[in-house]
């Protein structure tokens, strides 16, 4: 227990969050049971640590950071662990990479069970399902996704401003008044196409190239997440590595799965079992006409940040499809994205109608009122004319 101790007293000590993340506010952390989702590199062991620090200090035995990877729970069990840190006085377990540990859930019940006294905060990949696949869990673990740099996020870090976010109606109703709040204390267009090819995952910040360790990254997290969580057999792999990159590289309106399934030698229901998993990996996005879901056929795949696009195709990327991504990711937290009917439109909520168009196109278009247009390569708006950044402001 010393050997814990002392390296979550050096993590502690030597973490530096650059962003406070809005998740920190909205997260209730009176629940006892509270389980934190998000994909690779997003930031979930820093947003631990930072709890601890910020609730805690350095030095508090109250809190205890730990990690799966350590090859002392391949004896010790997760229950076993926080019944002694229990004893010892512990209130506020926190664990990461949750998933590593045999039986994960079953020894988070008995915890939850055993020491009403003792709350537990863990991590886990985006592509567990916690409350779906672990009935033991319902109705006790909180579930929340940490997602990766909004544009805000990274415009604060860049500038050294502390910009609030906006909810979609404050925006669409009042987004003159907000740019004039803004624009005077930063240049958001300097910054924004940084932001599309890097500025999603915080790693960005580290002295290594980021497009390798994003490369990694997608790697780990098909080789481990999906793989390990969804039980499926490393035999396996090549094909759902290979239809994520056709995924990736094909810009048409709409996957041909039938075309897909005999390029990966698999079955179309095997095909769209791999794409949901690839989504819930938060490597693409899938977007349906209004009032369809899974298992229906996605009338567009995207990839789940402009970030991945360069990683994959940097000479390749298009412009339009890069701003389509950005505003699909930026909206995807708190809002239901289809596909409309019509090229370049998205409706929002299953009612709001959205068009991404560039403001620089010598291309006339004629100006819906009942359309709401989302442009790039410009810093202001006006009525239902808004910068495609500042939807980046929503978290």
């Amino acid at each position: 227990m010393e050997a814990f101790f002392r390296t979550h007293s050096y993590l502690v000590e030597h973490t530096n969050a650059p962003v406070r993340r809005v998740l920190m506010d909205e997260i209730n952390w009176n629940d006892r049971m509270i389980g934190i989702k998000g994909t690779r590199g997003v930031g979930k062991t820093t947003f631990l640590l930072q709890y601890a620090k910020e609730k805690f200090g350095i030095n508090d035995r109250q809190c205890l950071y730990v990690n799966m990877n350590n090859f002392y729970f391949q004896e010790k069990g997760i229950a076993e662990f926080a019944g002694e840190f229990a004893s010892k006085g512990g209130k506020v377990l926190l664990i990461d990479q949750v998933f590593k540990q045999p039986n994960w859930s079953m020894e988070l019940r008995k915890c939850y069970d055993n020491y009403p006294e003792l709350k537990i905060v863990f991590t886990g990949s985006s592509v567990m399902r916690l409350k779906e696949e672990n009935p033991e869990l319902n109705n006790i673990v909180k579930s929340y996704n940490l997602r990766g740099f909004s544009f805000r996020e990274f415009l604060n870090l860049m500038t050294g401003n502390r910009f609030k976010p906006y909810t979609l109606d404050e925006i669409l109703q009042d987004h003159e008044h907000i740019i004039k709040q803004i624009l005077p204390y930063a240049s958001p267009q300097k910054y924004f196409m940084d932001y599309v090819h890097h500025g999603f995952y915080p790693f960005f910040l580290e002295h290594r190239n980021f497009s390798e360790n994003l490369l990694k990254t997608m790697n780990m997290t098909t080789e481990v997440d999906i793989l390990l969580i969804k039980q499926i057999e490393l035999k396996y792999l090549s094909k759902i590595k290979k239809l994520f990159y056709l995924l990736a590289v094909d810009r048409s309106k709409s996957p041909n799965i039938s075309t897909l399934a005999e390029e990966i030698h698999t079955s179309r229901a095997t095909v769209m079992n791999y794409i949901k998993y690839l989504a819930d990996a938060r490597l693409i996005n899938i977007i349906y006409p209004v009032g369809q879901g899974f298992p229906k056929k996605p009338s567009k795949i995207m990839m789940h940040n402009s970030n991945l696009m360069y990683a994959i195709y940097p000479s390749n990327a298009d412009m339009q499809d890069l701003m389509e991504t950005v505003f699909v990711n930026s909206m995807w937290k708190d809002h239901h994205v289809n596909q409309a009917s019509q090229e370049h439109y998205f409706i929002i909520d299953g009612i709001k109608k959205f068009k991404i168009c560039d403001a620089q196109s010598t291309t006339k278009n004629r100006n819906n009122p009942d359309v709401i247009y989302a442009r790039y390569n410009t810093e202001v708006g006006k009525n239902n004319q808004i910068p495609l950044w500042l939807l980046g402001f929503l978290y």
